[in-house]
C-alpha cells in the first residue's frame, strides 16, 4: 500500500501545486485589471474634471434665468397638471404617472409600483406583482421610489426648477464671451448641493448642462437637452440627453 499512498500523495502535491499556480495567475490579472482601471479614471478625472466655476449673484443672473424659462414657456409649463413618461438607460427603464398638482405620482419598475404622495412619505401605498404590499420592505420601496422620481423628474423639468426654493442663481462669462448659468441647489431633493452650468442657445433654451454633483467623482461632466417635445399647452420637454458614456432617454410623453 505504501507506494500507492506515496503516488497519491505526489499526485496531491502537483494538483495544489497547479491549484496555486493557477490562484496567482488570477490574482495578477486582478492586480493587473485594477491597476489599469486605476489609471483610467486617473486618466479621465485629469483630462474632465473641472473646478466648478465661479460666477455672480444678482440681477443678470436672474435676468437670463427669466429669459430661459421664457423661452421654454414657463406659464404653459405651470398649467400642465399630468405629465407620464418612461425614463431609460442601458436597456433598464421606469415608468411615471405624475399628477402636478395633487402632488402625486405613480412610479413603476420591475414588479414593483409606488402610489407616491411626494409632500407626505408615509402616506403612500405599494403593489408588488400586482398586489398590495405592507411587507417589512414598504418604506424601503418608498424611499427607492421618491430617489427614482426625484433624479427622472429632474431630467425632463430641470429648466422649470430655476426659482424654485432653495436654488441659488450665477451668471458665469464663459471664455467664448457667452452667458451660462450656474444653477446650484443648497436644499431639497435627494443629493443637496448639487449644482449645474446650463448652456443656451441663441433663443436661451438650453443644449446642455455641466454638472457637479456629489454623486460623480468627475466635476464638469456635460451632458445634452435635446429633441424637444412641445406640449400641446406650448411647454417644452426633452426626450433624449447625451452623456461621454451613456444616453438617457424618455419616452412614452403624454400630457395635458
Amino acid at each position: 500500500m505504501l507506494p500507492f499512498l506515496y503516488f497519491r500523495s505526489q499526485n496531491t502535491t502537483q494538483q495544489i501545486s497547479l491549484s496555486m499556480k493557477y490562484v496567482k495567475i488570477a490574482l495578477k490579472s486582478l492586480l493587473a485589471l485594477t491597476l489599469f482601471l486605476g489609471l483610467s479614471l486617473a486618466g479621465l478625472y485629469y483630462s474632465y474634471d473641472q473646478e466648478l466655476p465661479q460666477g455672480t449673484q444678482g440681477v443678470e443672473a436672474d435676468l437670463l434665468a427669466k429669459k430661459m424659462l421664457d423661452a421654454m414657456n414657463y406659464q404653459a409649463y405651470k398649467e400642465l397638471d399630468y405629465i407620464a413618461w418612461t425614463f431609460s438607460s442601458r436597456g433598464r427603464s421606469r415608468s411615471y404617472k405624475w399628477n402636478k398638482n395633487q402632488g402625486r405620482c405613480k412610479v413603476l419598475w420591475d414588479s414593483i409600483s409606488v402610489d407616491l404622495n411626494i409632500k407626505a412619505l408615509k402616506k403612500s401605498s405599494v403593489q408588488v406583482n400586482g398586489s398590495a404590499y405592507t411587507g417589512e420592505m414598504k418604506d424601503d420601496f418608498i424611499r427607492a421610489a421618491e430617489a427614482k422620481f426625484n433624479n427622472d423628474s429632474f431630467w425632463l423639468v430641470a429648466p422649470y426648477k430655476l426659482f424654485d426654493a432653495g436654488v441659488e442663481r450665477r451668471l458665469v462669462k464663459q471664455d467664448n464671451g457667452e452667458d451660462a448659468l450656474l444653477v446650484t441647489f443648497k436644499s431639497g431633493g435627494t443629493t443637496p448641493g448639487d449644482s449645474y452650468l446650463w448652456l443656451l442657445d441663441d433663443n436661451h433654451r438650453p443644449r446642455a448642462f455641466q454638472m457637479w454633483v456629489s454623486i460623480l467623482p468627475i466635476g464638469g461632466i456635460e451632458a445634452s437637452w435635446e429633441q424637444w417635445e412641445k406640449t400641446a399647452k406650448g411647454a417644452y420637454l426633452p426626450r433624449l440627453h447625451q452623456l461621454s458614456v451613456l444616453d438617457l432617454e424618455i419616452t412614452g410623453l403624454k400630457t395635458y
